[in-house]
Formats: structure tokens, sequence, C-alpha cells
């Protein structure tokens, strides 16, 4: 781990790279009790077309790691919540001095907690991302409310909901892709027939949409709920 840096990471850079070429990089969240192993196996496919970080909390939850601690589901510890941004915020900026990173497409994604944590970031960083894939979350009302948000009206949104999510219903994903549709700049939001997990479908439509957004800078607009 760098010294500067509160988060241990595991980074893989496509083999063969030409000097000088840079790459659209994916930074990945997890959710709380995983970890970053967890997070890159889904993009593994990518690892030949994009530069793949999972950044790994540094607080220890049950058999994984977390970001921050909750007071209960849907309530942040409000400090630790704001120093993980601080932290995830200067992770981000140290790694696009530090490896052949292409500025223009950098994305982030995220479940559960890392879902929260990318739709927040997006909206504080502003034109740094490119996009985000955020998988069961929510963006906290004090994030929206208290935060110095950045437009977002270039973003390219992936948002999805389980439907059998016990954690975050269905409604706080309707609440997402409603917030997001009215400032972001596309935003596909898809509803699987799963719990609050990431499906092989999802896996799929995951690196699909990373994909075709990174190589061609996909501009549709809101798509509706699928």
């Amino acid at each position: 781990m760098h010294n500067d840096l509160a988060y241990e990471y595991d980074i893989h850079l496509p083999s063969g790279g030409e000097e000088g070429k840079k790459y659209p990089a994916v930074f990945a969240l997890h959710g709380i009790g995983y970890d970053e192993q967890y997070m890159l196996s889904l993009v593994e496919d990518l690892k030949e077309e994009f530069i793949l970080i999972g950044i790994r909390g540094d607080l220890p939850y049950e058999d994984g790691y977390a970001y921050y601690y909750l007071k209960e589901y849907g309530k942040p510890e409000r400090k630790m919540f704001d120093d993980s941004i601080g932290k995830l915020k200067h992770f981000i900026e140290y790694a696009l001095n530090q490896y052949p990173i292409d500025s223009d497409r950098v994305y982030l994604i995220g479940f559960s907690q890392g879902a929260i944590l990318s739709m927040s970031l997006a909206l504080i960083l502003g034109d740094k991302i490119k996009g985000i894939a955020a998988m069961n979350g929510y963006i906290p009302s004090f994030v929206k409310e208290e935060y110095p948000l950045q437009p977002i009206s270039h973003l390219s949104v992936f948002l999805t909901q389980g439907e059998s999510d016990h954690i975050f219903p269905l409604n706080i994903g309707q609440e997402n892709y409603e917030y997001l549709r009215q400032h972001a700049g596309a935003v596909k939001y898809t509803i699987y027939p799963a719990g609050h997990e990431i499906s092989q479908d999802h896996q799929r439509d995951i690196v699909s949409w990373l994909r075709h957004d990174a190589f061609h800078h996909n501009s549709n607009k809101a798509t509706n709920p699928a």
C-alpha cells in the first residue's frame, strides 16, 4: 500500500500495454462485508481493455471490509461517511497521476455500500467521472442537500436494482432513477429478478455497458426500467 493512501488496492493493467497509451479505468467499490476481489471478478472480461482498480475498505466487517459503518441500514455514521468520501477522492486523484489512465474515461462501479459511494462521488467529482454503474444502493439525503454538488449532465449511468432486494427495496431504485435522470446525461435503469446480489445477467450487462460507453461514447437519453 502506498504510504499516502488510506486504502489497499489491487490493480490490473492491460498486458503488453503500448508506451504512452492511455486506457479507460474502472474503480470498483465493494459492499459491506465484501472485498475488492469480488468486484474485480465481475469485470475480469475487461482486463485487456481497461485499467481495473479494486479498492478495499479500510474497516473490518464480518468476513470482509467496509468503507464506513452504519447506525442502521440506510443511515451511515456521518463522520465516517464524510471521511470515506475524502479518502476515496484522494485515492482517485493519486491513481490518475500514477497510472496511464485516460482522464476522460474514468468509471466507478459499486455494489450496495460501493454503489452509495459511487453515486455520491459522481455528484461531487463532476466531470472527473465519465460514468458509474451503481448496483443496489441509494444517494443519502445529506449528500444531495449538503454536499457541494457538481453538474453531471455529461454523466453516463447504469443503475440496477434487485426485484426482491430486502435491504433496498424497489422504491429506492425508483428514487435513484428519478433523481439521476433529471441531472445525468444518460441513465439506463434495469431491475433484475434477484435479491440484494449481483446475478450473472447483471454481470454480463455491466461489462457490456462499460465497454460500449467507453469505446462508443453512448449518448442515449434516459431509458425506462426494463
